[in-house]
């Protein structure tokens, strides 16, 4: 073979010149046609295909900005306790009964008047329409359909409360951020309870000033643009954005003075049951006892609320044991799979609220999203009480897991 022949076959096939030349187009930044351009294709899987929680999660990715992804992503600071939350159902082991019947297996429930088929509900979370056109409209459709399960929502939903009560017939509770204002409090509750919410979750914890994802991927997209602010997405709220803080450690004014005072003074607007939301030592479960508290929810804001903070889980114990049974106690943060649920009813918990895998299954797929997720949850949490021996949510007790929280 001579010289000119050896370097045609090593030379550029066509093939791969046409390769090269594809390549170089995909990557352009004037093709919008991809929808994640990290990844190697952008296929959205059918509903049906997705068999956990978890694999909502990358097609919330791929379909949203990556602003909006982190924004539901993130935890406070280094997200110690964001990782936390999950790293702890690790600690907690099932042990398994046998040769109990459970050819029948009943997870139904009733809490403060609130009816529920399973001990399931969505957490409040704000902004739902930057995840999704239906917005919190959506994931009431998608909670009701998935057997009425309640909704919980946030005092900084993008729609006004009427119009999510509007969207479906399923139960409603509200979440309420405390008001210096006695008179904004007062129309915020009556409006919730017009529309229909039977219990109101106050929520006593303090959300972190600072997150450091968004700092990471700033040139990813990962922070939210003035136009593009979770601010935007409340709608018909008339509210605007919060003013950035005045002091020098990114401090937010507009939570620091919470006081049990403040519980005494909104009283007399309310006709339904109020839970205290953020609740992480027995201590605090007594006082919310002694200011005629009718429920707690065992929260740290998704890891949003202190970094390096426990995790809800770990905590749950010796609050039920404070408690005692006089007040019900519920509790989110993490909870991804059936099992999970079943280990916070074993330590004591009523009910389990869900808020990331909502808001993936809002995002990925609107209200037949949401739907699914729950339908997953609820499948798995009946499959866990049958495989545990518990066929009833009176029949799950401590002896039902072994802990072992580092």
């Amino acid at each position: 073979m001579g010289a000119i022949e050896g370097r045609w076959r090593q030379s550029l096939t066509r093939r791969r010149a046409l390769q090269g030349l594809a390549a170089f187009l995909s990557g352009s930044s004037l093709l919008h046609s991809q929808q994640d351009p990290f990844r190697d294709h952008s296929r959205v899987p059918a509903l049906n295909e997705l068999l956990t929680s978890f694999d909502f999660e990358p097609v919330f990715f791929a379909k949203e900005p990556r602003a909006i992804y982190d924004y539901t992503s993130y935890g406070a600071e280094s997200e110690f306790t964001l990782r936390r939350n999950r790293r702890a159902f690790d600690w907690v082991e099932l042990v398994p009964r046998g040769v109990v019947d459970v050819s029948s297996v009943n997870a139904a429930t009733e809490i403060l008047g609130t009816k529920m088929a399973f001990p399931i509900m969505c957490s409040p979370t704000s902004g739902h329409a930057l995840l999704h056109p239906d917005g919190e409209a959506g994931t009431h459709k998608g909670a009701t359909a998935a057997s009425n399960t309640p909704m919980i929502v946030s005092n900084a939903a993008s729609l006004p409360i009427d119009k999510v009560a509007a969207a479906a017939a399923g139960p409603l509770w509200f979440q309420l951020y405390p008001r210096e204002d006695l008179d904004a409090s007062r129309e915020i509750l009556e409006r919730a309870q017009a529309a229909g919410c039977q219990a109101v979750a106050m929520t006593v914890d303090q959300q972190a000033a600072f997150y450091e994802r968004p700092l990471h991927d700033r040139h990813l997209g990962g922070s939210l643009s003035p136009s593009v602010s979770v601010a935007a997405g409340r709608t018909g709220r008339g509210r605007g954005r919060i003013p950035p803080p005045r002091n020098p450690y990114r401090v937010p004014e507009y939570r620091l003075w919470y006081s049990w005072k403040y519980v005494d003074q909104i009283r007399p607007f309310l006709k339904v049951p109020l839970l205290a939301k953020g609740i992480l030592t027995a201590e605090d479960a007594r006082l919310c006892i002694e200011h005629g508290m009718n429920g707690i929810i065992v929260s740290n804001h998704g890891g949003r609320s202190m970094d390096y903070g426990p995790s809800t889980l770990e905590t749950l114990p010796e609050i039920i044991d404070a408690v005692q049974g006089r007040i019900p106690v519920l509790i989110d943060g993490g909870f991804r799979r059936g099992s999970d649920i079943l280990k916070a009813l074993a330590l004591g918990a009523k009910a389990v609220c869900l808020g990331r895998t909502i808001r993936w299954g809002l995002g990925a797929y609107g209200a037949p999203g949401v739907q699914r997720v729950l339908e997953i949850l609820q499948t798995e949490l009946v499959l866990a009480m049958a495989a545990t021996g518990r066929p009833t949510l009176d029949s799950i007790d401590r002896n039902l897991v072994r802990t072992n929280f580092v």
